[in-house]
């Protein structure tokens, strides 16, 4: 057992010096990037906790320099903690630099209760009658004689005097020194003005605990507390002043920025700490709608999207033949990235087929442009020539009416196509490398419009996924006693449990389609917002193809109300005419399906 535990040891701290190692690597990139992006007078908070402070401080040194070191703030993070073989971790660490001297800082203040403001302040004034507090007049280190009344004196042994001569004459002139019983001046200071200002915040935060409770949380597992992204953005930026959070997770940097008149801009590689940060901002809009205060819009891009743009960027300076070979060449390391994503090996010798994974062959779709029904009838002609049972089809995007047309009518050729949206996080390698890219059936959405005149609302009608997971087999086979797991098949969430005696259990969580929407919104003139970008460094924006998707009404669950509405608020068009709605929907794994429709009012 010995040996066995050491051996669990070491493996342990093989895995954390790699893993630490690359985690280094990567902040580093990303740290000096943030660098370059900030203002001269901006400052930038890493917040980590303390296993890798020490880390990310030399980091930092580097890349910002000593001079630029400000604080090592000490949050308290916690309550206490009975931490078995060590005192109770109940903090983390805010590391504060400044990308120069002349950085913006704004002096925080919190209020002091009147118990503490009058056993600290516990004397009066003879002439004024107000409550002071006689502090010190002098600092640590060596100094010179003052003139206190005529009289001079020296600071005490190790001390020396706050204060110029000049500026000791102009206090005394003001009532505001204090002499003791011996002679020795105190500076006054008076009670009234501490209750309007309070007690200057220094580098140990102990009074900002988060909230179990707090009508903020989002039910992100790394939520932080509104107060303190408060206290780190009016101290070090000033209203109309951009705030970067790039880690942005459930959203609260980008939050308080809005409610506090700052610019923002957050990322975030994972689509849940998107999604959660996307309805959080539409809950601020309407909180600071109904307080009759001014909010802005926002657009989330994807990012995918554009690295996307990297494959189809020739050199056009060459020759006709040449660009047309460097095309070749990117398409060839587009489909390898994609295969590779999927877990599934490169093949030749089909028109249309790429890759295999197991039994079922592979069709990488196109970069630019969504998996049509021309594209579908293709594969099925070659899959029906070489006897081909199993496809599955990758695609950024898929024609609208695919999922029903391969159920209707091909069903018949004996072919399971199965259609997979390719997710962003491909285009991470870390990711890839990781195995944390999931390929997720694409989903089947169905919307009614009702047209009144110039008026519509939209209903949502039915959602159809055929999701899958986990290998339920596997899984119920692994399960321990007294455990459970909840597992994804077939379009059906189920929890799976297995008692003492063995017995498994599964229950059905996915009741009604109802229960796979997290957010859906419409979009009642799609087509008319061209999604436009600046490539290459030209002035002039070039339209990508898309078009921006706008919000104009949305429903989505929350942590405070899970009800959603199916049908959406009326929209009037201004004038006659045929137009396109875009429907999006967010399901609760954070997938996004997205049904147009046209129509005529």
């Amino acid at each position: 057992t010995k040996k066995q535990t050491v051996l669990e040891e070491i493996a342990y701290r093989d895995t954390w010096g790699r893993g630490i190692s690359s985690y280094l690597s990567m902040m580093y990139e990303r740290l000096k990037m943030m660098h370059d992006l900030l203002a001269s007078d901006g400052s930038i908070y890493v917040h980590c906790d303390w296993r890798v402070n020490s880390y990310l401080k030399l980091i930092l040194d580097d890349i910002f320099g000593i001079s630029n070191f400000r604080n090592e703030i000490i949050w308290q993070r916690t309550g206490a903690h009975n931490d078995p073989g060590q005192f109770g971790v109940v903090h983390d660490t805010l590391l504060l630099y400044s990308n120069s001297t002349n950085n913006i800082f704004n002096p925080v203040f919190v209020p002091l209760s009147h118990e503490h403001l009058e056993t600290r302040f516990n004397q009066i004034d003879k002439e004024t009658g107000k409550r002071f507090f006689a502090g010190p007049i002098t600092a640590p280190g060596g100094g010179p004689e003052r003139i206190f009344q005529g009289k001079s004196l020296k600071p005490p042994t190790g001390r020396h005097w706050s204060y110029s001569q000049g500026k000791i004459d102009e206090l005394e002139s003001k009532g505001m020194i204090y002499y003791s019983n011996t002679g020795t001046p105190y500076l006054k200071q008076f009670m009234d003005e501490y209750v309007d200002r309070g007690r200057r915040v220094q580098s140990v935060w102990i009074d900002i605990l988060p909230s179990k409770t707090s009508k903020e949380l989002v039910g992100y597992p790394t939520q932080k507390p509104e107060a303190l992204l408060e206290r780190i953005i009016k101290s070090f930026s000033n209203e109309g002043d951009i705030i970067c959070d790039f880690f942005c997770g459930s959203g609260t940097t980008a939050a308080v920025a809005e409610k506090l008149g700052r610019k923002w801009i957050v990322a975030d590689l994972g689509r849940f700490a998107i999604h959660t940060t996307r309805k959080r901002m539409i809950n601020v809009q309407r909180e600071l709608k109904e307080e009759g205060k001014d909010f802005r819009s926002f657009e989330i891009l994807n990012l995918g999207k554009y690295e996307r743009h990297f494959f189809l960027d020739v050199n056009t300076n060459l020759s006709e033949e040449d660009q047309q070979k460097q095309l070749e060449i990117k398409h060839e390391q587009y489909l390898s990235l994609i295969l590779q994503g999927y877990k599934a090996q490169r093949i030749s010798g089909f028109k249309t087929l790429h890759g295999q994974k197991g039994e079922r062959l592979v069709y990488v779709g196109p970069i630019d442009f969504p998996v049509t029904k021309s594209i579908i009838q293709d594969i099925l002609k070659e899959c029906v020539e070489n006897t081909i049972t199993k496809v599955d089809v990758l695609g950024f995007e898929f024609e609208m009416g695919l999922i029903p047309y391969i159920k209707q009518e091909l069903s018949e050729y004996g072919v399971n196509l199965a259609l997979k949206n390719i997710p962003r996080e491909v285009f991470d390698k870390r990711a890839v490398e990781k195995g944390q890219v999931k390929f997720y059936d694409v989903a089947y959405l169905e919307v009614k419009p009702t047209i009144k005149g110039k008026k519509v609302t939209v209903e949502l009608k039915d959602f159809v996924t055929q999701y899958t997971q986990d290998d339920l087999l596997e899984v119920e086979q692994s399960l321990k006693k007294s455990s459970t797991k909840v597992v994804i098949e077939g379009g059906q969430i189920i929890k799976i449990s297995k008692n003492n005696d063995g017995i498994l259990n599964r229950e059905i969580l996915t009741k009604n389609w109802h229960d796979w929407i997290d957010y859906w919104a419409v979009d009642f003139d799609f087509e008319s917002k061209k999604e436009k970008i600046k490539l290459n460094g030209k002035e002039d924006k070039v339209w990508t193809g898309n078009y921006i998707f706008e919000n104009e009404w949305q429903s989505f669950r929350s942590k405070q109300n899970n009800n959603l509405e199916f049908t959406s608020s009326e929209y009037e068009y201004q004038e006659k005419g045929k137009y396109k709605i875009a429907v999006r929907v967010v399901d609760i794994l954070g997938n996004v399906t997205l049904q147009i429709l046209e129509l005529k009012v």
